[in-house]
C-alpha cells in the first residue's frame, strides 16, 4: 500500500512537471525580465533602447535575462528594414534572451495610410497590440524601460 500511495506521488510530480513545460513557461524563478518600449522615431532613442538591451544581457549572461523590445507608434520604424539598425536588428534577432515585437494596431494603421504593410526586419514577431504587449509583460514581473 505504501508502494502505491510513492507511485502516485511520483506520478503527479511526472504529470505535473510535464504539464508546466509544455505551457512555454521555461524562465527560472531569478531570471532578470525586462521589456523596453520603443515609442518614438527618433533614432538617438532607438539606438539607446538596443544599447540596454545589449547592456542587460551582456551584464548577465546567456540565460540569466531575458529582454523583449516592444516598438509601436512612430517606434515601429525602428524594427523596418528601411532603419539604420535592421542589419543589427537582425544580428540581435539570433539571441534566444531577446525578442523583438511589433504592433498589429500600428502596422494596420501604416497600411491604411500608405496602402501597405511596412516590411519588418527578419526575427521581428507581430504582436496584437504593444501597449497590450507590455502590460501583458509587466504582469509577468517583467521590469519596464523606456529610453
Amino acid at each position: 500500500m505504501k508502494y502505491l500511495k510513492i507511485m502516485a506521488i511520483l506520478l503527479a510530480t511526472v504529470i505535473a512537471t510535464g504539464c508546466a513545460a509544455t505551457t512555454g513557461n521555461s524562465v527560472k524563478d531569478d531570471t532578470h525580465k525586462v521589456v523596453i518600449q520603443v515609442s518614438s522615431k527618433d533614432p538617438l532613442t532607438q539606438k539607446i533602447a538596443l544599447n540596454n538591451a545589449a547592456n542587460v544581457l551582456k551584464a548577465y549572461g546567456p540565460g540569466e535575462a531575458i529582454v523583449e523590445i516592444v516598438a509601436y507608434g512612430p517606434g515601429l520604424s525602428l524594427l523596418t528594414k528601411k532603419n539604420k539598425n535592421s542589419k543589427r536588428i537582425k544580428n540581435m534577432a539570433f539571441n534566444e534572451d531577446l525578442t523583438f515585437s511589433a504592433c498589429n494596431n500600428t502596422m494596420k494603421k501604416i497600411k491604411k495610410k500608405k496602402g501597405h504593410m511596412p516590411k519588418l526586419t527578419k526575427g521581428v514577431k507581430i504582436v496584437p497590440a504593444g501597449v497590450q504587449r507590455i502590460m501583458e509583460l509587466q504582469e509577468q514581473g517583467y521590469s519596464y524601460i523606456r529610453p
